[in-house]
């Protein structure tokens, strides 16, 4: 039997925010439900943050192999050159289908349509209210991508995602499928109806608790709706569902954990534990613990073996086949150990022993880094003392045995250090981010955001998207010719001067605030002769006279063919 795939992620949903882990606040009825139909791997070490848990569940490989290393400046753009779980299947004959979040890239050749996806209804970057969006992007009634195509659509976002979901299965329950369904809460901000979180609130809960439990409990209603659907067109049976978060929680508001330690960012338990459930009736026991570590990357080779699809073999694979484990054909106990290594902190290269972890099957080995640490990296090198836990006799990470068992220390220690060194010898190029093609037949226009740019001071690791910390964009031109490029201003306090530069061509032109006020925050320049290959596009305002920066960034830039 071919089975189909239900893939289903959340953002931001910690191991706490299940009502059966623990949590007597919230309602979770559909969630416990598939829990208790499912294998629960109750190891799964994901994240610490959004883009490269994503990345890994794609492609079998560990982040720093794939330049999807961070959510911005462009580091959550994946390599065009990867192979994804949705290419993998669909070579193998299956229809394939995203609905919610990506945040593997916004442009050709990085969009979920151009990496294996036949039908996509995504928002861009790694939330609605973040700039990468170019519409409408409340959770209300938000303006998505389909097929590529900006879209106004009707209602709340994950209800949104789960009508597509459904529809999708619908029109391909005939042939076999992979429907990758994944939300983008409850990730702040906290958007919700009244109608979900009123209760909590009404319970005596804080507001900022009520909203994240009430994005929480429309999740879980339309988990239930997928699962619902699944049976009544007699595709439960045949039709593997995985359920995941991808990291822990948010760090506000604070919320129950299960006694994890710290949140999402952190490479303690609390942020990087999560959820994960795998239902296929009659293959997989239900309502079985497996205490065994897994990861994201077990994702795809699992899933290949599952379907018998084949897997790439032109480079490395660091996940594991789980499917003997989750299927029973091999007890726990007999598992083979294994050792994960994770580590997250911003910037383009990565620090060696920053926010970094080893994790085997009984300890686990840290390197520490506290929030603002782990903002402020440009101190290399980075050395913190080490931390050492028993998780099974301590799953809250409260007693650092690093000082009594230092062999375990150097030997989870050594092999982090190896894996460092496998995965960085992967990005030779200190791990630069794609280029974003423009003129490519696929996209004729691309949309250029603040998501992506890349900021012009030397340590550029430490700014964001905000205007105040300008950038510029590396682009690819697929074709010699002329192009139309149009600029979204922000809105002005001061007189200033557009400043536009590529392949050569430069633009000036004056703008007052009393035209941005107005309505009027749209230029367009052209045509703007550029030759193909790689070069810089920058778009600037310079104040006038010069502020304390001098300059600042625009909110978007469009390119198409003349």
């Amino acid at each position: 039997m071919t089975p189909n795939v239900f893939v289903i992620i959340t953002d931001d949903l910690g191991w706490g925010d299940i009502a059966a882990h623990g949590n007597r606040q919230l309602r979770t009825p559909h969630l416990d439900v598939l829990r208790g139909q499912s294998v629960r791997l109750n190891r799964y070490c994901s994240g610490p943050l959004c883009t490269p848990a994503r990345a890994a569940l794609m492609t079998g490989r560990y982040p720093y192999r794939t330049r999807a290393i961070d959510t911005y400046q462009g580091r959550s753009m994946m390599d065009p050159n990867e192979i994804t779980l949705a290419q993998v299947l669909r070579d193998h004959g299956y229809t394939t289908g995203i609905f919610g979040k990506w945040h593997l890239g916004d442009s050709y050749p990085m969009r979920a349509v151009d990496r294996g996806f036949e039908e996509a209804v995504v928002h861009n970057g790694g939330g609605l209210r973040q700039p990468a969006n170019i519409g409408r992007d409340s959770y209300f009634d938000p303006d998505l991508m389909h097929n590529g195509v900006l879209e106004r659509y009707q209602g709340y976002c994950t209800d949104i995602y789960a009508d597509a979901a459904i529809d999708f299965i619908r029109r391909h329950q005939s042939h076999p499928f992979l429907c990758y369904l994944a939300t983008n809460a409850p990730h702040d901000p906290l958007e919700v109806a009244e109608r979900w979180a009123g209760p909590y609130r009404h319970a005596g809960m804080p507001d900022g608790i009520a909203r994240l439990y009430g994005m929480v409990e429309n999740i879980d209603w339309n988990v239930g709706r997928v699962l619902a659907a699944l049976d009544q067109l007699s595709l439960a049976p045949r039709t593997i569902v995985l359920f995941a978060s991808d990291h822990g929680p948010r760090h506000d508001p604070v919320r129950f954990n299960g006694g994890l330690r710290d949140q999402k960012t952190s490479v303690y338990e609390g942020g990087i534990r999560a959820p994960c459930f795998w239902r296929w009736p009659g293959r997989f026991s239900a309502g079985v613990d497996i205490d065994r570590i897994a990861n994201p990357i077990d994702v795809l080779p699992t899933l290949a073996a599952a379907c018998g699809a084949a897997m790439p073999t032109d480079r490395a694979i660091d996940g594991v086949n789980l499917l003997p484990l989750l299927s029973g054909q091999i007890r726990p106990d007999q598992w083979p150990d294994r050792v994960i290594c994770l580590q997250w902190h911003r910037g383009d290269q990565p620090t060696p022993y920053r926010n970094a972890t080893a994790v085997g099957q009984r300890f686990k080995w840290i390197s520490p880094a506290g929030w603002e640490e782990r903002l402020h990296w440009r101190s290399p090198p980075f050395s913190a003392p080490d931390e050492l836990y028993d998780l099974p006799n301590d799953p809250g990470e409260r007693q650092n045995l690093a000082g009594t068992h230092p062999d375990l220390v150097a030997e989870l220690r050594g092999a982090y250090a190896r894996w460092f060194d496998d995965v960085s010898r992967t990005r030779p190029d200190n791990y630069a981010p794609p280029r974003i093609t423009i003129g490519s037949q696929a996209e004729r226009v691309t949309w250029l955001t603040r998501q992506d740019w890349r900021c012009y001071e030397p340590d550029h690791e430490q700014r964001g998207w905000g205007i105040d910390n300008p950038g510029f964009w590396e682009v690819q031109v697929a074709r010699a010719g002329a192009y139309q490029i149009s600029v979204d201003l922000p809105v002005l306090s001061e007189p200033g001067t557009l400043c536009v530069r590529c392949g050569g061509y430069a633009f000036r032109q004056p703008v007052q605030p009393a035209e941005v006020n107005a309505g009027l925050i749209t230029r367009m320049i052209g045509p703007v002769p550029l030759a193909s290959g790689p070069t810089r596009l920058e778009a600037v305002v310079e104040r006038d006279p010069a502020g304390p920066a001098g300059r600042y960034g625009v909110d978007r830039v469009a390119v198409a063919p003349a």
